[in-house]
Protein backbone atom coordinates (compact mmCIF):
# COMPACT_ATOMS: atom_id res chain seq x y z
CA UNK A 1 0.00 0.00 0.00
CA UNK A 2 0.95 3.72 -0.61
CA UNK A 3 1.71 6.22 1.85
CA UNK A 4 -1.20 7.61 2.84
CA UNK A 5 -1.09 11.97 2.35
CA UNK A 6 -2.95 12.20 5.59
CA UNK A 7 -4.06 11.27 7.89
CA UNK A 8 -7.18 11.87 7.50
CA UNK A 9 -10.45 9.25 7.41
CA UNK A 10 -11.11 7.07 4.32
CA UNK A 11 -13.59 9.22 2.39
CA UNK A 12 -16.69 6.74 1.67
CA UNK A 13 -20.24 6.58 -0.45
CA UNK A 14 -22.36 4.82 -2.16
CA UNK A 15 -23.16 5.86 -5.76
CA UNK A 16 -24.68 4.99 -9.45
CA UNK A 17 -22.63 4.87 -12.47
CA UNK A 18 -23.71 6.93 -14.60
CA UNK A 19 -22.75 7.15 -18.67
CA UNK A 20 -21.52 9.48 -20.71
CA UNK A 21 -21.15 9.20 -24.44
CA UNK A 22 -19.34 6.01 -24.49
CA UNK A 23 -18.08 5.76 -21.55
CA UNK A 24 -19.08 4.60 -17.99
CA UNK A 25 -17.96 6.99 -14.43
CA UNK A 26 -18.23 7.26 -10.84
CA UNK A 27 -18.88 10.84 -9.74
CA UNK A 28 -18.13 11.72 -6.08
CA UNK A 29 -20.98 13.41 -4.20
CA UNK A 30 -20.45 17.38 -3.13
CA UNK A 31 -19.00 16.18 0.21
CA UNK A 32 -16.71 13.26 -0.74
CA UNK A 33 -15.22 16.25 -3.17
CA UNK A 34 -14.49 18.39 -0.41
CA UNK A 35 -12.82 15.87 1.73
CA UNK A 36 -10.21 15.24 -0.98
CA UNK A 37 -7.02 17.65 -0.71
CA UNK A 38 -6.85 19.37 -4.01
CA UNK A 39 -9.58 20.39 -6.64
CA UNK A 40 -7.17 18.95 -9.27
CA UNK A 41 -6.29 15.23 -9.67
CA UNK A 42 -6.04 13.17 -6.59
CA UNK A 43 -4.03 9.63 -6.36
CA UNK A 44 -5.91 7.67 -4.32
CA UNK A 45 -6.47 3.57 -3.30
CA UNK A 46 -9.46 2.65 -1.91
CA UNK A 47 -11.85 -0.16 -2.26
CA UNK A 48 -14.93 -0.27 -4.73
CA UNK A 49 -17.34 -3.09 -3.98
CA UNK A 50 -14.58 -4.01 -1.66
CA UNK A 51 -11.77 -5.09 -4.11
CA UNK A 52 -8.39 -3.03 -3.82
CA UNK A 53 -7.41 -0.37 -6.26
CA UNK A 54 -5.15 2.45 -7.00
CA UNK A 55 -6.25 5.24 -9.35
CA UNK A 56 -5.87 9.15 -9.90
CA UNK A 57 -9.15 10.82 -9.18
CA UNK A 58 -10.09 14.05 -12.12
CA UNK A 59 -11.40 16.98 -11.37
CA UNK A 60 -15.16 17.56 -12.83
CA UNK A 61 -14.65 22.03 -13.71
CA UNK A 62 -17.58 22.24 -10.79
CA UNK A 63 -15.17 21.81 -7.80
CA UNK A 64 -16.09 18.23 -7.70
CA UNK A 65 -14.44 14.97 -8.55
CA UNK A 66 -14.99 11.50 -10.42
CA UNK A 67 -13.80 8.58 -11.67
CA UNK A 68 -13.62 6.66 -15.21
CA UNK A 69 -14.44 3.05 -15.06
CA UNK A 70 -11.73 2.23 -17.00
CA UNK A 71 -11.48 -1.64 -18.19
CA UNK A 72 -9.40 -2.47 -14.81
CA UNK A 73 -12.23 -1.51 -12.98
CA UNK A 74 -14.61 -2.46 -15.20
CA UNK A 75 -13.49 -6.33 -14.46
CA UNK A 76 -13.30 -5.35 -10.68
CA UNK A 77 -17.31 -4.42 -11.15
CA UNK A 78 -18.07 -7.61 -13.80
CA UNK A 79 -20.68 -9.87 -12.25
CA UNK A 80 -20.12 -13.93 -12.06
CA UNK A 81 -21.21 -13.80 -15.89
CA UNK A 82 -18.46 -11.70 -16.75
CA UNK A 83 -20.55 -8.86 -17.83
CA UNK A 84 -19.75 -5.36 -17.22
CA UNK A 85 -20.85 -2.42 -15.19
CA UNK A 86 -23.57 -0.62 -16.53
CA UNK A 87 -25.37 2.87 -16.09
CA UNK A 88 -27.48 3.03 -13.44
CA UNK A 89 -25.54 0.01 -11.19
CA UNK A 90 -25.01 0.96 -7.82
CA UNK A 91 -21.38 0.68 -6.01
CA UNK A 92 -19.53 1.04 -2.61
CA UNK A 93 -16.43 3.42 -2.80
CA UNK A 94 -14.08 3.66 -0.29
CA UNK A 95 -11.24 5.83 -0.99
CA UNK A 96 -7.77 7.61 1.33
CA UNK A 97 -5.50 10.29 -1.03
CA UNK A 98 -1.69 8.61 -1.34
CA UNK A 99 1.37 10.42 -1.94
CA UNK A 100 2.40 8.13 -4.40
CA UNK A 101 1.07 8.34 -7.40
CA UNK A 102 0.52 5.55 -10.09
CA UNK A 103 2.36 5.73 -13.19
CA UNK A 104 0.44 7.11 -15.68
CA UNK A 105 -0.29 5.51 -19.28
CA UNK A 106 1.56 6.95 -21.83
CA UNK A 107 -0.35 7.83 -25.04
CA UNK A 108 1.58 6.16 -28.03
CA UNK A 109 2.26 9.34 -30.18
CA UNK A 110 3.93 10.55 -27.07
CA UNK A 111 5.88 7.44 -26.21
CA UNK A 112 7.21 7.87 -29.47
CA UNK A 113 8.37 11.45 -29.29
CA UNK A 114 10.02 10.27 -26.20
CA UNK A 115 11.98 7.47 -27.71
CA UNK A 116 13.08 9.68 -30.44
CA UNK A 117 14.35 12.40 -27.73
CA UNK A 118 17.16 10.72 -26.35
CA UNK A 119 18.61 13.65 -24.88
CA UNK A 120 15.73 13.22 -22.23
CA UNK A 121 16.09 9.65 -21.42
CA UNK A 122 17.26 11.14 -18.02
CA UNK A 123 14.62 14.39 -18.19
CA UNK A 124 11.72 12.05 -18.25
CA UNK A 125 12.09 9.42 -15.89
CA UNK A 126 13.45 12.32 -13.47
CA UNK A 127 10.28 14.25 -13.11
CA UNK A 128 7.78 13.12 -10.48
CA UNK A 129 4.76 10.57 -11.42
CA UNK A 130 2.18 13.67 -10.72
CA UNK A 131 4.10 16.14 -12.99
CA UNK A 132 4.53 13.13 -15.44
CA UNK A 133 0.20 12.35 -15.02
CA UNK A 134 0.26 16.41 -16.18
CA UNK A 135 2.22 16.22 -19.30
CA UNK A 136 -0.16 13.11 -20.37
CA UNK A 137 -3.44 14.95 -19.12
CA UNK A 138 -2.63 18.56 -21.17
CA UNK A 139 -1.58 16.49 -24.46
CA UNK A 140 -4.92 14.17 -23.79
CA UNK A 141 -6.89 17.44 -23.91
CA UNK A 142 -8.06 17.75 -26.95
CA UNK A 143 -9.97 16.01 -29.49
CA UNK A 144 -8.42 18.46 -32.22
CA UNK A 145 -5.28 15.96 -33.86
CA UNK A 146 -3.39 19.10 -35.50
CA UNK A 147 -3.33 21.03 -31.58
CA UNK A 148 -2.53 17.29 -30.34
CA UNK A 149 0.29 16.75 -32.47
CA UNK A 150 1.39 20.56 -31.54
CA UNK A 151 1.41 19.27 -27.96
CA UNK A 152 3.51 16.59 -28.18
CA UNK A 153 6.06 18.36 -29.88
CA UNK A 154 5.41 21.56 -27.41
CA UNK A 155 5.98 18.83 -24.30
CA UNK A 156 9.21 17.50 -25.58
CA UNK A 157 10.64 21.14 -26.32
CA UNK A 158 9.78 22.23 -22.88
CA UNK A 159 11.18 19.14 -21.43
CA UNK A 160 14.35 20.35 -23.49
CA UNK A 161 14.28 23.62 -21.89
CA UNK A 162 14.42 22.01 -18.30
CA UNK A 163 10.31 23.12 -17.75
CA UNK A 164 9.03 20.10 -15.58
CA UNK A 165 5.57 20.65 -15.78
CA UNK A 166 3.10 22.40 -18.68
CA UNK A 167 1.86 25.61 -18.12
CA UNK A 168 -1.10 27.65 -18.78
CA UNK A 169 -4.36 25.31 -18.35
CA UNK A 170 -6.81 24.86 -14.97
CA UNK A 171 -5.62 21.66 -13.20
CA UNK A 172 -9.26 22.14 -11.58
CA UNK A 173 -11.12 21.54 -14.83
CA UNK A 174 -12.27 18.21 -16.80
CA UNK A 175 -9.68 18.13 -19.45
CA UNK A 176 -11.20 15.10 -21.01
CA UNK A 177 -12.79 15.71 -24.34
CA UNK A 178 -14.88 12.37 -24.42
CA UNK A 179 -16.63 13.30 -21.71
CA UNK A 180 -16.29 17.29 -20.96
CA UNK A 181 -17.82 20.37 -22.32
CA UNK A 182 -15.50 24.11 -21.48
CA UNK A 183 -13.41 22.55 -19.02
CA UNK A 184 -17.03 21.12 -17.25
CA UNK A 185 -17.92 17.30 -17.14
CA UNK A 186 -20.93 16.04 -19.12
CA UNK A 187 -24.19 16.08 -17.83
CA UNK A 188 -24.66 12.02 -17.84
Amino acid sequence: MAERASAAHAIAFDGRLQRIGDRIILRFPEEASAALPSRGQVAVEGLLNGHAFEAVVEPDGLRGHWISIDERLAGILADDSGEGPAEGDAVALEVEPVRQWPEPELPDDFTTALRAAPDLADVWPGLTPMARWEWVRWINATKNPDTRDRRVEVSISKLRDGKRRPCCFDLSSCTDPEVSKSGKLAAG
